[in-house]
């Protein structure tokens, strides 16, 4: 039979059979001309994964011969590859944007393609099959950008520490699609176009100007159940389900004591007849409607209904506004009731679609309107209008063949080639790590160069466009320097230090030591070098660059009554700012010191410093006598070297022992005045005096009191 226009061959690889059907295209119309299904012999096909070639392609060889007998011979096929063997997988990178700074798109590009690698480098991590480990990137979309771990809107020109990117990207095994095309060849075929098992069944469902409608699109085949989802203009996620129609075959066989093919058998002639005979293995034989057939299985269906619900739910995050099934499997009875009533829709929103739906499609029999053919048509009308493509260039003089689901980049070969191009940045050179003043401190190397992009000799950038026969080239960027730096550069002094002594203004000049010899601001450093700026000084280095003896600030060890105390001599006098210090106290800038110590040569201590330091060592009272102010004292505490009682003029050693004893003093008498103060007696015989305390007659032997008033005067008789 020849034909005027194009016709197309399409084959459906599917788990349970190969579909092949020829069509006939007529501007937009297609034409169904002739169909032919044949089903495995063995289980060479698992999950959408031809795993037996050799047996795959035999039956599509028996396909194509009985087609080709009734046409002409057929050199060409669209297929497609299984939408189940999509995986999807997240992702994240980071960066230190102190060493990848992001000043363009450029940039962001290659963070973005770095977390996609990743993602990669996740999915072959995962696989089970040593085969399976090497995937083609589909599409990507960035879920989030992260700034120091806070998300942002975006990652340009932004300053922090650290830059993460959140990704979720789409992925086909490549051993898919080089497994369907080693099949082809085991026959003699030559692809002609590819696509995807979901995208075929959308294209001719759901067309683009339907896509901004949240919909759910179910292929129900035999073992699987796969998945597509719409939403606002394009298709959103994929998925996929481990039961499908076998699930039913098996409850029918398990129920009815039937083997497995005579069940499956059973449930396709209840599709086409309202009454079924059966004979079970026993033997016995009875009759059952098609509605009291299914109806003992419900359990069954409803599991099935809540799996691809469930999974449903979990790619859309909520019920799609309605769902379409197709496939074999779609055609069980109750399926689409249980599974509105899973997803809470109304019964009318989930339907099951044949081929009857598909928009410029023709066929005169009627045997093949059920929703089983969709994507078998459906292949063979997107595999034309969409088709996916290959094309091969070279990275870094090795071959690429890759998946052109949509314009590719240079960025998408470096992905494919598992080249991570941030990974190709020059290392940092090697930082500095110095010791200033106890404080480590690290001075980064220099960045290292970002690295060389040719297409074709030329210099690209990752979102540079490629097509067929390209080549790239990517060089490693040059590794950065260890960085040179000077002391100055990493120390803030100021070079002088001043603060008063005396009211004497007194300037320093700070020190510089490197790893303990003197050094200069402007020497350069070397890793692990010990620096110290000296710009802190003791009341004792002030002191002693003026010449002052520190000794007589210094405290003396003295055993008092077998405790050990140490004690400066009582003249010396040292403090900052008008309050008391040490010779270990730090000076700060401007601080004024006051110091004053005895003229004496020795330091050595006296009686007088040790009563000054036990201190409250007297008793004392203050009175008036003849108009002068006095103070009356009494010791109350004595001082002793072993039986030697210790004078205030007495030198003290660190080797005495001393001991106090408590002296039981008296009240203060007039008697006591005379022994603070001068009184002239009148010569001669001829005199008396008279003697007041407060204006009152007194003895010597009178109490006094603090602030008493004596008076004592002499009379000429």
């Amino acid at each position: 039979m020849e034909f005027d226009s194009p016709t197309l061959f399409a084959l459906d690889i599917g788990t349970r059979s190969v579909v092949g059907l020829l069509l006939q295209k007529q501007g937009d119309q297609h034409t169904l001309i002739d169909i032919e299904i044949m089903e495995h012999q063995e289980r060479s096909m698992l999950d959408g994964q031809i795993h037996n070639i050799p047996a795959v392609a035999s039956v599509i060889k028996e396909v194509k011969t009985k087609l080709e007998k009734r046409h002409y011979p057929l050199e060409k096929a669209c297929v497609a590859a299984a939408g189940r063997s999509l995986l999807t997988k997240k992702a994240t990178y980071t960066i230190n944007l102190e060493e990848h700074l992001l000043h363009n798109r450029e940039d962001l590009l290659q963070l973005e393609l770095s977390a996609v690698t990743q993602a990669q480098f996740q999915l072959a991590l995962e696989s089970d099959e040593t085969s399976a480990a090497r995937y083609d990137c589909v599409g990507y979309s960035v879920l989030e950008y992260r700034l120091d771990g806070n998300p942002i809107g975006s990652l340009l020109q932004q300053t922090g520490k650290e830059a993460e990117i959140e990704v979720i990207a789409t992925f086909l095994p490549k051993v898919v699609v080089e497994s369907l095309l080693s099949a082809l060849q085991e026959v003699g075929l030559q692809l002609e176009a590819l696509t995807l098992e979901p995208i075929a069944a959308i294209d001719v469902l759901i067309p683009t100007s339907m896509r901004r409608l949240n919909v759910a699109l179910v292929d129900i085949g035999a073992g699987t159940s796969d998945i597509a989802l719409t939403a606002s203009g394009s298709v959103q996620a994929y998925g996929m389900v481990p039961t499908a129609g076998d699930e039913i075959t098996e409850a029918l066989s398990d129920y009815y004591l039937l083997d497995f093919p005579e069940a499956e058998k059973i449930k396709r002639l209840s599709l086409e007849t309202e009454t079924i005979t059966m004979t079970d293995i026993l033997g016995i034989t009875t009759e059952y409607t098609s509605e009291e057939l299914f109806e003992p299985i419900k359990p069954a269906i409803q599991q099935l209904a809540h799996s691809i619900a469930d999974e449903i739910l979990r790619l859309n995050g909520k019920p799609p506004k309605a769902v379409m099934l197709v496939g074999g499997g779609s055609q069980t009875p109750l399926l689409p009731a249980l599974l509105a009533a899973a997803l809470q829709l109304p019964p009318e929103r989930v339907a099951v679609r044949g081929i009857d739906a598909i928009k410029n499609f023709v066929t005169s029999d009627i045997n093949v309107m059920g929703p089983d053919l969709v994507t078998p048509v459906g292949i063979a009308i997107a595999a034309k209008q969409n088709p996916i493509h290959y094309l091969s260039v070279k990275v870094n003089d090795r071959t690429l063949r890759l998946f052109d689901a949509k314009e590719l980049t240079v960025g998408d070969a470096f992905v494919s080639a598992g080249i991570d191009v941030l990974k190709q940045y020059g290392k940092p050179g090697l930082a500095i790590v110095v010791d200033v003043n106890g404080s480590l401190v690290t001075i980064p190397g220099i960045h290292g160069e970002a690295p060389v992009i040719y297409k074709n000799g030329k210099p690209s950038l990752l979102s540079d466009s490629i097509i067929e026969g390209d080549e790239l080239t990517l060089i490693k960027g040059q590794n950065g320097s260890t960085p040179t730096v000077t002391i100055g550069e990493v120390v803030e002094q100021s070079s002088s230090f001043t603060c008063y002594i005396n009211n004497e203004k007194i300037e320093l000049s700070a020190t510089v030591l490197r790893n303990g010899r003197s050094t200069e601001l402007s020497a350069g450093l070397k890793d692990r070098d010990v620096i110290d700026i000296q710009m802190d000084y003791t009341v004792s280095d002030i002191l002693e660059w003026k010449n002052i003896d520190t000794k007589w600030y210094e405290p003396i060890p003295i055993t008092i009554n077998q405790d050990k105390k140490h004690i400066i001599h009582r003249e010396a006098k040292l403090s900052i700012n008008n309050r008391p210090a040490r010779l270990d106290q730090r000076v700060k800038q401007a601080d004024r010191i006051d110091v004053y110590y005895p003229l004496q040569d020795s330091h050595s201590l006296t009686g007088a410093d040790i009563y000054h330091h036990l201190g409250n060592v007297q008793q004392s009272i203050d009175v008036t006598f003849n108009n002068e102010h006095f103070q009356l004292r009494k010791q109350t505490v004595e001082l002793y070297r072993s039986s030697e009682k210790i004078s205030s003029s007495m030198t003290i050693t660190p080797s005495d022992l001393l001991t106090t004893t408590q002296v039981d003093v008296g009240p203060f008498i007039i008697q006591d005045l005379f022994a603070v103060t001068d009184i002239s007696i009148p010569t001669g015989s001829n005199h008396t005096f008279t003697l007041q305390c407060n204006q009152q007659p007194a003895e010597f032997t009178t109490i006094l009191k603090h602030g008493d008033q004596i008076e004592l005067s002499f009379i000429k008789i």
